[in-house]
Protein backbone atom coordinates (compact mmCIF):
# COMPACT_ATOMS: atom_id res chain seq x y z
CA UNK A 1 0.00 0.00 0.00
CA UNK A 2 1.25 3.45 -0.84
CA UNK A 3 0.84 6.39 1.51
CA UNK A 4 0.14 9.92 0.24
CA UNK A 5 2.83 12.47 0.94
CA UNK A 6 2.60 16.25 0.70
CA UNK A 7 3.65 17.85 -2.58
CA UNK A 8 6.21 20.63 -2.67
CA UNK A 9 4.55 24.04 -2.44
CA UNK A 10 4.59 26.01 -5.65
CA UNK A 11 4.22 29.78 -5.54
CA UNK A 12 3.14 29.90 -9.17
CA UNK A 13 -0.39 29.35 -10.43
CA UNK A 14 -0.92 26.23 -12.56
CA UNK A 15 -0.28 26.50 -16.30
CA UNK A 16 -3.09 25.49 -18.65
CA UNK A 17 -1.66 23.85 -21.74
CA UNK A 18 -3.87 24.23 -24.83
CA UNK A 19 -4.56 21.64 -27.53
CA UNK A 20 -2.48 23.67 -29.98
CA UNK A 21 0.36 23.71 -27.44
CA UNK A 22 0.10 19.93 -27.04
CA UNK A 23 0.11 19.44 -30.82
CA UNK A 24 3.22 21.60 -31.21
CA UNK A 25 5.09 19.70 -28.49
CA UNK A 26 3.96 16.31 -29.89
CA UNK A 27 5.18 17.29 -33.36
CA UNK A 28 8.57 18.29 -31.95
CA UNK A 29 8.91 15.07 -29.93
CA UNK A 30 7.91 12.93 -32.93
CA UNK A 31 10.48 14.60 -35.17
CA UNK A 32 13.24 14.17 -32.58
CA UNK A 33 12.38 10.50 -32.01
CA UNK A 34 12.30 9.83 -35.76
CA UNK A 35 15.70 11.51 -36.26
CA UNK A 36 17.12 9.01 -33.74
CA UNK A 37 15.53 6.06 -35.55
CA UNK A 38 11.90 5.06 -35.97
CA UNK A 39 10.53 3.18 -32.94
CA UNK A 40 8.51 0.03 -33.59
CA UNK A 41 6.22 0.39 -30.57
CA UNK A 42 4.90 3.35 -28.60
CA UNK A 43 3.92 2.76 -24.97
CA UNK A 44 1.77 5.33 -23.16
CA UNK A 45 1.65 5.61 -19.39
CA UNK A 46 -2.01 5.76 -18.36
CA UNK A 47 -3.86 7.96 -18.15
CA UNK A 48 -2.31 11.22 -19.27
CA UNK A 49 0.51 9.69 -21.26
CA UNK A 50 -1.85 7.78 -23.54
CA UNK A 51 -3.01 10.90 -25.34
CA UNK A 52 0.44 12.13 -26.43
CA UNK A 53 1.48 8.50 -27.08
CA UNK A 54 -1.35 8.04 -29.58
CA UNK A 55 -0.66 11.46 -31.13
CA UNK A 56 3.05 10.64 -31.54
CA UNK A 57 2.18 7.23 -33.00
CA UNK A 58 -0.05 8.91 -35.58
CA UNK A 59 2.67 11.43 -36.45
CA UNK A 60 5.16 8.60 -36.99
CA UNK A 61 2.73 6.17 -38.65
CA UNK A 62 3.21 3.57 -35.89
CA UNK A 63 0.28 1.21 -35.36
CA UNK A 64 1.70 -0.74 -32.41
CA UNK A 65 0.57 1.35 -29.41
CA UNK A 66 0.42 -0.17 -25.93
CA UNK A 67 -0.39 1.05 -22.47
CA UNK A 68 0.38 0.46 -18.83
CA UNK A 69 -1.27 2.12 -15.84
CA UNK A 70 1.16 3.70 -13.39
CA UNK A 71 0.07 6.23 -10.76
CA UNK A 72 2.05 8.44 -8.41
CA UNK A 73 -0.61 10.88 -7.20
CA UNK A 74 -3.36 10.15 -4.70
CA UNK A 75 -5.96 12.22 -6.62
CA UNK A 76 -6.31 14.17 -9.86
CA UNK A 77 -6.43 17.70 -8.38
CA UNK A 78 -3.91 20.48 -8.79
CA UNK A 79 -0.90 19.90 -6.49
CA UNK A 80 -2.32 16.49 -5.50
CA UNK A 81 -0.42 14.59 -2.85
CA UNK A 82 2.04 12.00 -4.13
CA UNK A 83 1.99 8.40 -3.05
CA UNK A 84 5.18 7.09 -1.46
CA UNK A 85 6.09 5.23 -4.68
CA UNK A 86 4.59 4.83 -8.15
CA UNK A 87 2.27 1.84 -8.42
CA UNK A 88 1.33 0.00 -11.59
CA UNK A 89 -1.62 -2.16 -12.50
CA UNK A 90 -1.93 -4.84 -15.16
CA UNK A 91 1.65 -4.88 -16.48
CA UNK A 92 0.54 -7.74 -18.76
CA UNK A 93 -1.16 -5.09 -20.91
CA UNK A 94 2.29 -4.38 -22.39
CA UNK A 95 2.37 -7.78 -24.09
CA UNK A 96 5.56 -9.13 -25.64
CA UNK A 97 8.10 -6.35 -26.16
CA UNK A 98 11.16 -8.60 -26.55
CA UNK A 99 13.65 -7.24 -29.10
CA UNK A 100 11.43 -4.23 -29.89
CA UNK A 101 12.51 -0.59 -30.29
CA UNK A 102 10.15 1.15 -27.84
CA UNK A 103 9.27 4.78 -27.19
CA UNK A 104 7.80 5.25 -23.69
CA UNK A 105 5.60 8.37 -23.41
CA UNK A 106 4.06 10.30 -20.51
CA UNK A 107 2.37 13.66 -20.28
CA UNK A 108 4.48 15.04 -17.43
CA UNK A 109 7.43 14.13 -15.26
CA UNK A 110 7.34 15.60 -11.77
CA UNK A 111 9.80 13.79 -9.56
CA UNK A 112 10.73 11.45 -12.43
CA UNK A 113 9.84 8.39 -10.33
CA UNK A 114 6.88 7.21 -12.45
CA UNK A 115 8.87 7.33 -15.67
CA UNK A 116 11.88 5.63 -14.04
CA UNK A 117 9.81 2.82 -12.53
CA UNK A 118 8.02 2.23 -15.82
CA UNK A 119 11.33 2.32 -17.71
CA UNK A 120 12.71 -0.45 -15.49
CA UNK A 121 9.57 -2.54 -15.97
CA UNK A 122 9.69 -2.17 -19.78
CA UNK A 123 13.45 -2.89 -19.90
CA UNK A 124 12.84 -6.10 -17.95
CA UNK A 125 10.67 -7.29 -20.86
CA UNK A 126 13.79 -7.60 -23.04
CA UNK A 127 13.37 -4.61 -25.34
CA UNK A 128 16.15 -4.02 -27.84
CA UNK A 129 16.05 -0.25 -27.37
CA UNK A 130 14.06 2.00 -25.05
CA UNK A 131 13.67 5.77 -25.27
CA UNK A 132 11.49 8.08 -23.19
CA UNK A 133 9.51 11.20 -24.03
CA UNK A 134 7.42 13.61 -21.95
CA UNK A 135 5.45 16.69 -22.93
CA UNK A 136 6.54 18.62 -19.85
CA UNK A 137 8.72 18.42 -16.75
CA UNK A 138 7.70 20.17 -13.52
CA UNK A 139 11.07 21.27 -12.15
CA UNK A 140 9.48 22.24 -8.80
CA UNK A 141 9.00 18.51 -8.12
CA UNK A 142 12.11 17.14 -9.87
CA UNK A 143 13.93 14.94 -7.35
CA UNK A 144 16.80 13.44 -9.35
CA UNK A 145 20.30 14.85 -9.00
CA UNK A 146 20.69 14.89 -12.80
CA UNK A 147 18.85 17.39 -14.99
CA UNK A 148 15.68 16.05 -16.69
CA UNK A 149 17.37 15.98 -20.11
CA UNK A 150 20.03 13.69 -18.62
CA UNK A 151 17.37 11.11 -17.67
CA UNK A 152 14.66 11.64 -20.30
CA UNK A 153 15.49 11.30 -23.99
CA UNK A 154 12.94 13.80 -25.32
CA UNK A 155 11.58 16.64 -23.16
CA UNK A 156 9.05 19.02 -24.72
CA UNK A 157 8.92 21.87 -22.20
CA UNK A 158 10.00 22.58 -18.62
CA UNK A 159 8.07 24.59 -16.03
CA UNK A 160 8.20 25.32 -12.31
CA UNK A 161 4.54 24.68 -11.55
CA UNK A 162 1.60 22.30 -11.99
CA UNK A 163 0.40 21.80 -15.57
CA UNK A 164 -3.27 21.33 -16.45
CA UNK A 165 -3.70 19.49 -19.76
CA UNK A 166 -6.66 20.15 -22.07
CA UNK A 167 -8.04 16.63 -21.54
CA UNK A 168 -8.17 16.97 -17.78
CA UNK A 169 -11.37 17.72 -15.87
CA UNK A 170 -12.09 18.98 -12.39
CA UNK A 171 -9.51 21.67 -11.76
CA UNK A 172 -8.74 21.78 -15.48
CA UNK A 173 -10.67 23.28 -18.40
CA UNK A 174 -14.44 22.87 -18.31
CA UNK A 175 -14.71 21.51 -21.86
CA UNK A 176 -12.54 20.69 -24.83
CA UNK A 177 -12.48 23.55 -27.29
CA UNK A 178 -13.31 26.16 -24.65
CA UNK A 179 -11.01 29.17 -25.05
CA UNK A 180 -8.43 29.37 -22.29
CA UNK A 181 -7.28 32.45 -20.47
CA UNK A 182 -4.05 33.67 -22.00
CA UNK A 183 -2.47 34.33 -18.61
CA UNK A 184 -0.89 31.15 -17.30
CA UNK A 185 -0.88 29.31 -20.62
CA UNK A 186 2.21 27.39 -21.58
CA UNK A 187 3.60 28.81 -24.83
CA UNK A 188 4.11 26.63 -27.88
CA UNK A 189 7.64 25.23 -28.05
CA UNK A 190 10.32 26.65 -30.28
CA UNK A 191 11.41 24.64 -33.30
CA UNK A 192 13.91 21.99 -32.32
CA UNK A 193 17.51 22.53 -33.38
CA UNK A 194 18.15 18.80 -33.28
CA UNK A 195 18.13 15.89 -30.87
CA UNK A 196 18.66 16.73 -27.23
Amino acid sequence: MTTPTSPPASAQAPIRLTWSGVEAIVNELAVRANVDGMPETVVGIMRGGMIPAVMIAHQLGIRDVRTVEVTHTATDGVNAAKTSAPAYKNPASLGDLAARDVLLVDDIAGSGATLERTRRMVEALGVRRLRTAVLTVNLANWAASEAPKERIDYVGEQTDTWVIFPWETGDGPSAAGTPMAVQGQMPAPRAAAGPS
